[in-house]
């Protein structure tokens, strides 16, 4: 593959990676705002963040076998499709509970792009070139927390919390128009693969009856509850407890993201024995 041609479908699917992290960080600083408007208190209004964690993990499960049965385009437009769809509705919520069901819709969307683009490196790069992209897919997705939640809270501030959703979807409309016109199609759909329980159930028993996929597993959970429990958390702490504005808490996000990305880095590179 051209050096050229494999920049920009790496940087498409970097921003189809990126979308589901951008869609949890950009709305953090409005949890004030939206609280006030929807009548309820920031606790509440994190539900529907909880709800998105929900749907995002839901949708992988979703979207492995449509990928295989249908290509790796088809269940993207839907899944764009129904996350512009939702996002849009988010501007016209009267309540809590129409947001935290929204929100969940919204990640399902989202889901789609996450698990496209982890399953298009596979098909697109040979063994040797995918971890290189991987590692440029973890650079683009690792910008969301340092520059979602700061625009996010200079447009709350400007516009109101709508905003996000109105950006988002421009967003997502901008991916979609990308995807149909320069991503190509990179499997080709399995018209015998079958979408009934039976056989998924089988399959993913078969992956539950490997020893190590417990301790993966395992390991994956306990690091990312720690880190959903931070951002479900921060915009209490900052804003309601400290009374931090919606741009403060951004750029205080983005400076800890910043912190723990190069933490993370310095451990990883400089630190950690060699295991081969």
């Amino acid at each position: 593959m051209a050096k050229s041609k494999s920049f920009y479908i790496i940087l498409i699917l970097g921003s189809l990676a990126a979308l589901g992290p951008f869609s949890i960080d950009m709305y953090l600083p409005g949890f004030k705002a939206i609280a006030k408007d929807l009548n309820t208190d920031v606790p509440k209004v994190s539900l529907s963040l909880s709800s998105f964690f929900i749907g995002i993990s839901a949708g992988q499960l979703l979207y492995g076998p449509l990928l295989d049965k249908f290509g790796r385009k088809k269940p993207l437009y839907f899944g764009l499709t129904l996350y512009i769809i939702s996002s849009l509705c988010c501007l016209f919520v009267t309540s809590i509970d129409q947001l935290i069901i929204l929100r969940f819709i919204q990640a399902i969307g989202s889901c789609a792009a996450a698990v496209a683009s982890i399953a298009m490196v596979r098909d697109l790069f040979t063994v040797e070139e995918s971890p290189k992209v991987f590692a440029s897919l973890l650079l683009v997705i690792a910008l969301s927390p340092m520059l979602a939640p700061t625009a996010g809270g200079y447009l709350i501030t400007a516009l109101g919390w709508q905003s996000v959703f109105v950006f988002l979807s421009l967003v997502a409309v901008l991916l979609l128009i990308t995807t149909i016109w320069l991503l190509p199609e990179s499997y080709k759909p399995d018209p015998t693969y079958s979408l009934k329980p039976k056989p998924i159930l089988t399959n993913f028993f078969v992956v539950l009856k490997e020893p190590s996929f417990y301790t993966y597993a395992l390991v994956s959970a306990i690091t990312f509850s720690g880190l959903f429990a931070y951002v479900s958390s921060s915009p209490v702490v900052f804003m309601d407890l400290y009374k931090v504005s919606e741009t403060g808490y951004g750029w205080i996000f983005a400076i800890l993201s910043v912190f723990f990305i190069g933490y993370w880095f310095h451990r990883s590179i400089f630190r950690l024995p060699r295991l081969y």
